[in-house]
C-alpha cells in the first residue's frame, strides 16, 4: 500500500524524629547523633553532576551519546564537518501479528520425548524436541539517519560533546575560525519530538545541509522548510509497519529552503530542528497495513504540534517531564569528585588497568543506568528490548528482540528498587498480549488447556512459540519458561508499591494464568511418583554432560524449571491469599508446592543445575538460571544455611569472568549472600573498558565489560548489563522482604562512607540514608501504606510503626566504635 507523502504546513507532614528506645536489643550499642553532626553529613550529601563526556565526535556507535523519550531515540555521534544523528523509534519492527494456529497438533511429540527421557535415551529426546519448534522473532529496525553537513571552511579546534544525565541533554561545541558552534540536542516525551538547536557566536554565520536517510525503504522529500521521510520495515510493504517521520527546521536569520531531498540553510546565527514520527503499529493483534494507526495523521498532528512552544519553553517542558522520575534517587559516595580533565572513556580505562578507584564513574554507571530506563521504557505495551531502543545495525544483533530467558527480566531489576516504578508499565499491555498468544502456545506445542505460557524470544508481535524453526539447539530454543519467570516482574511492582488495586486488576489474573500452564505441566517423577518435575526439560542456553559421557541439551526435573516454578507458584499463592480470592485454586497450590522436585546439592558442594549430579560442559557458563530462587527471586536466602552454602560454591566454580548481562546479574547474587566485597569485584569487572566493535588498532580490548560510551558489551551491546549493574548497586545499598528491610546489607569496603536518596523497598517504603565507616548513622522511612516494618542495620533492629499513609520517621543511630 502506498501513501501519498503528506502535505504539513510549515512550521515558521514530617513525624518528630524517632530515636531507637533503651529497651532495644542492641541499645547498649547506639547512641544519638548530635544535631550538628547530622547537619553536617546531610550537608555533604550531595551527589555530583552526572555527566559522560568526549573530547572528540564518535567514529562508532559504541561512542555515541543516547537520548530517548521512550519511543523515539537519538544517537548523537556529533562530528564538525558532517554531524551524524541515527534515530529510532521502538514500534518499528518487520513482521504482523503471529498465526495463533501454528504447529497446531506439535504437541503430539511431547508424549514421545518423555518416553525417550525416562529411558535415559537424552540423544533421541534432542532430536525430538526439533519436532516441537515454531518460527524465530522478527527483527527491531532502525529508522533514520539525520546528517547536518557544515558548509563553512576553516580549522576547527576545541571540540567536547557531553550528556548530562542530570537533565538528559546532550551538548556539544567547537571552534571553526575565530567562531563558536555549540549545539543542544534532547529527547521530549510530553512532545514527542527529537530537538536540536545549532548556535552560532558570531552573527549569521551557520551554513549547512541537512539531510534524511534510512536503510530501510524509504523516500525523502523536501517542502519548504520540512523534510519528510516515509518508508517501512524490510519486507512486503503491504505486510510492514510503515512510518511517517517529520523534520522542521526554524531560523530567527537564516535563510531556509528545502529541495528535493535536502534542507539548505544559509547565513543563520541559530538553526532549530525537530523530529516528529509515527508508525502504522496498532498493537501485537493488529495488521499494520489493513488495521494500522494513523500513523500520516499523527505525525502531522505532532509536528503541528510544535509551533506553539518556543525552544525554552520545549527544553523546560522536557527537563520538567525527565526529573521528576531522574531526581528521585541520588547516590553520594566518599569521594566522588566529577573528573572535568580526562574523559569518561579515559577514566574506564584507568579504572579498568587498576591504577585508581574512581567512585564518581562507578556513581554514574549506576545513575546511567537509570537514565537509560526512563530513556527507553515509557510506550505502552512496548518495553525496552536487548537494545533498549537504539540500534544503527539494519540486522541487529539476536534481532534486537525480547530474549525471554534472562535478558527482558533483567532490564526491569533496577525499576522498583531505583525508583523507577512506572517505567515497568509498558510490560503490562505486553504481558497480557503474551498471555492471549500465550493461550494458543500451550495448547499448539504441549496440549495443555489451561493458562499460558511463553517462551525463549519474543517481539514486538507477543510472539510465544518455542524458536528455533525445526533445526536449531533445544539448549535455548524448546523452553516454555518465559511466562512464568516474567509475570515475577509484576508481582514485585505489587511488592514495592503495596496497590492492591493493581495487584487484583492487572498482576494477579497474569500470574494467574501463568501458574495454571505450570500446574498443567508439571508430571509425576516416574522414579518418585509423589514428587513433581517437568519433562522435557532445559538449562537455559547450557549443556551437560552425563556420567556415560554424553553432551546432551533436554533433561528431566531441571533445577531453573523448578526454581521458576516454585518461585511463580509462591507468589500466585501469597497474591491469592492477599485478595482472598480463588480459594480452589490455593489450596491446588499450597498441595503442588511441596510436591516439587527439591533442590539437591552436588557432590563439589554447589547447587545441582540438572536433576542428576552432572558437570556442565562448561562450567564457566554465562548463565546461572538454577540460582533465580536467590536472586531474583526470594525463595532462597542467606539464612538457608544448605542452599546459601552451595549457591555459593556454584558462583566460585563458573568464575568472575562472564558477559556484561551475566557479570550485572553476578553482582547481585553475590549481594544477595550478603559478600559485599565479592558483589563490588564482579561490579568493577562489568565497569571493564571494551573498545567498540569496530575497532582495530593495536589496543584493542574485547571483553564482557563497558564500551566507552558506557553501554554494556555483551559484547555486542546489550541494555540488560546496564541495567544488572544498576539493580546490583542496590541491592548492595538495601535489601527487602515484605515486613522487614535490611540497611547496607552488602557494602563493600570502598563505599565505606557516603549517602543515598530515594531507594525503595517491598511495601511501599522509601529510604534515605546516611553511613560512616560502614554504620548507619542516620535513616528516614517515608510510607504510603499503613503498618509496620522491621528495619535492620548495625547489628541491631527496630520495628517502626506507621499509623498513618504518606508519613515520615528519621532515625538517628550511633554504632559504638
Amino acid at each position: 500500500m502506498v501513501h501519498p507523502f503528506p502535505q504539513s504546513p510549515s512550521m515558521t507532614s514530617i513525624n518528630p524524629t524517632y530515636k531507637m528506645g533503651t529497651n532495644d536489643h542492641a541499645a547498649a550499642r547506639l547512641i544519638t547523633v548530635t544535631i550538628t553532626l547530622l547537619m553536617a553529613i546531610t550537608s555533604a550529601a550531595q551527589q555530583a553532576p552526572m555527566r559522560i563526556w568526549d573530547k572528540a565526535p564518535a567514529t562508532y556507535f559504541e561512542e555515541s551519546m543516547p537520548l530517548g523519550n521512550g519511543k523515539l531515540g537519538a544517537l548523537v555521534y556529533g562530528g564538525t564537518n558532517v554531524n551524524t544523528i541515527q534515530l529510532n523509534d521502538i514500534t518499528l519492527w518487520t513482521g504482523k501479528p503471529v498465526n495463533q494456529e501454528e504447529d497446531k497438533g506439535a504437541s503430539r511429540w511431547i508424549a514421545p520425548i518423555r518416553e525417550a527421557l525416562f529411558a535415559e535415551d537424552y540423544a533421541k529426546a534432542d532430536s525430538l524436541q526439533l519436532h516441537v519448534q515454531g518460527h524465530n522473532s522478527q527483527f527491531y529496525q532502525p529508522l533514520a539517519t539525520l546528517l547536518i553537513t557544515d558548509k563553512n571552511n576553516g580549522a576547527v579546534s576545541g571540540y567536547r560533546r557531553t550528556l548530562d544525565l542530570d537533565s538528559a541533554l546532550c551538548h556539544d561545541h567547537y571552534t571553526q575560525g575565530s567562531n563558536t558552534i555549540h549545539r543542544e540536542y534532547f529527547a521530549s516525551y510530553p512532545d514527542r519530538c527529537i530537538a536540536i538547536r545549532l548556535k552560532s557566536d558570531q552573527k549569521q554565520a551557520l551554513n549547512c545541509d541537512i539531510t534524511l536517510t534510512s536503510l530501510v525503504p524509504h523516500n525523502t522529500r523536501g517542502r519548504g522548510s520540512q523534510l519528510t521521510i516515509m518508508g517501512h520495515a524490510m519486507g512486503d510493504p503491504n505486510e510492514s509497519i510503515h512510518f511517517c517521520g517529520i523534520l522542521t527546521a526554524k531560523s530567527s536569520d537564516g535563510q531556509i529552503n528545502a529541495t528535493d531531498s535536502i534542507i539548505h540553510v544559509a547565513g543563520a546565527t541559530d538553526i532549530t530542528l525537530y523530529f516528529v514520527n509515527e508508525t502504522s503499529f496498532n498493537g501485537p493483534r493488529q495488521h499494520p497495513v489493513t488495521e494500522g494507526a494513523p500513523y500520516l495523521e499523527r505525525a502531522i498532528d505532532e509536528a503541528w504540534h510544535l509551533v506553539n512552544y518556543t525552544w525554552d519553553e520545549l527544553r523546560q517542558r522536557h527537563i520538567d517531564d525527565y526529573r521528576q522520575f531522574y531526581s528521585r534517587m541520588s547516590l553520594t559516595l566518599e569521594g566522588a569528585h566529577e573528573d572535568t580533565t580526562r574523559t569518561t572513556a579515559e577514566q574506564l580505562k584507568a579504572y579498568t588497568d587498576g591504577t585508581e578507584d574512581n567512585p564518581y564513574l562507578e556513581t554514574l554507571y549506576m545513575q546511567f543506568g537509570r537514565y537509560l530506563l526512563i530513556s527507553s521504557s515509557r510506550t505502552e505495551g512496548v518495553p525496552a528490548n536487548l537494545q533498549g531502543l537504539w540500534t544503527p545495525h539494519l540486522w541487529s544483533p539476536w534481532r534486537g528482540n525480547y530474549t525471554v530467558n534472562i535478558n527482558l527480566e533483567e532490564n526491569y531489576w533496577l525499576a522498583e528498587v531505583a525508583n523507577l516504578g512506572e517505567m515497568t508499565m509498558p510490560l503490562n499491555a505486553f504481558v497480557a498480549a503474551l498471555a492471549e498468544n500465550g493461550q494458543h502456545t500451550a495448547k499448539n506445542y504441549y496440549g495443555i488447556d489451561r493458562g499460558w505460557c511463553s517462551s525463549h524470544n519474543s517481539d514486538i508481535w507477543a510472539m510465544t512459540n518455542p524458536v528455533g524453526e525445526k533445526n536449531e539447539k533445544p539448549e535455548w530454543a524448546n523452553w516454555n519458561m518465559g511466562g512464568a519467570w516474567l509475570v515475577n516482574t509484576l508481582w514485585e511492582h505489587y511488592l514495592f508499591s503495596a496497590n492492591k488495586d493493581y495487584l487484583r486488576q492487572t498482576a494477579y489474573p497474569l500470574m494467574k494464568g501463568a501458574a495454571e500452564f505450570c500446574l498443567a505441566w508439571l508430571i509425576p517423577n516416574p522414579k518418585n511418583p509423589n514428587e513433581l518435575i517437568t519433562a522435557p526439560s532445559t538449562s537455559p542456553e547450557n549443556e551437560y554432560v552425563t556420567t556415560e559421557g554424553y553432551h546432551g541439551m533436554t533433561c528431566y526435573g531441571g533445577t531453573a524449571d523448578m526454581a521458576i516454578i516454585r518461585e511463580l507458584l509462591t507468589n500466585t499463592l501469597a497474591a491469592a491469599e492477599i485478595l482472598k480470592t480463588d480459594a480452589p485454586l490455593r489450596k491446588e497450590l499450597s498441595q503442588v508446592l511441596p510436591r516439587l522436585h527439591p533442590y539437591t546439592i552436588g557432590q563439589r558442594g554447589n547447587l545441582q543445575e540438572w536433576y542428576h549430579d552432572w558437570r556442565d560442559f562448561d562450567e564457566h557458563h554465562r548463565h546461572q538460571s538454577h540460582l533465580i530462587g536467590l536472586y531474583p527471586g526470594s525463595h532462597i536466602t542467606k539464612q538457608d544455611n544448605k542452599l546459601a552454602a552451595a549457591c555459593r560454591r556454584t558462583l566460585e566454580i563458573k568464575g568472575d569472568e562472564s558477559t556484561g548481562w551475566s557479570t550485572g546479574w553476578r553482582i547481585n547474587l553475590w549481594a544477595r549472600l550478603h559478600d559485599g566485597e565479592h558483589a563490588y569485584r564482579i561490579f568493577r569487572k562489568l565497569l571493564t573498558y571494551v573498545s567498540p566493535d569496530g575497532y582495530e588498532g593495536s589496543d584493542k580490548r574485547r571483553s564482557g565489560g563497558t564500551y566507552p560510551n558506557l553501554f554494556d558489551a555483551h559484547p555486542p551491546f546489550q541494555i540488560d548489563g546496564n541495567f544488572g549493574g544498576t539493580a546490583g548497586v542496590c541491592e548492595m545499598l538495601i535489601q527487602s522482604r515484605p515486613g522487614m528491610i535490611e540497611l547496607l546489607p552488602a557494602l563493600p569496603p570502598s563505599w565505606s562512607s557516603g549517602s543515598v536518596k530515594g531507594l525503595r523497598a517491598r511495601g511501599g517504603y522509601e529510604v534515605d540514608m546516611t553511613w560512616e565507616k560502614g554504620y548507619v548513622t542516620e535513616v528516614t522511612i517515608r510510607n504510603s501504606q499503613r503498618g509496620k516494618v522491621k528495619v535492620m542495620g548495625n547489628d541491631a533492629s527496630k520495628t517502626i510503626h506507621f499509623n498513618k499513609q504518606n508519613t515520615k520517621k528519621t532515625f538517628t543511630i550511633y554504632p559504638e566504635r
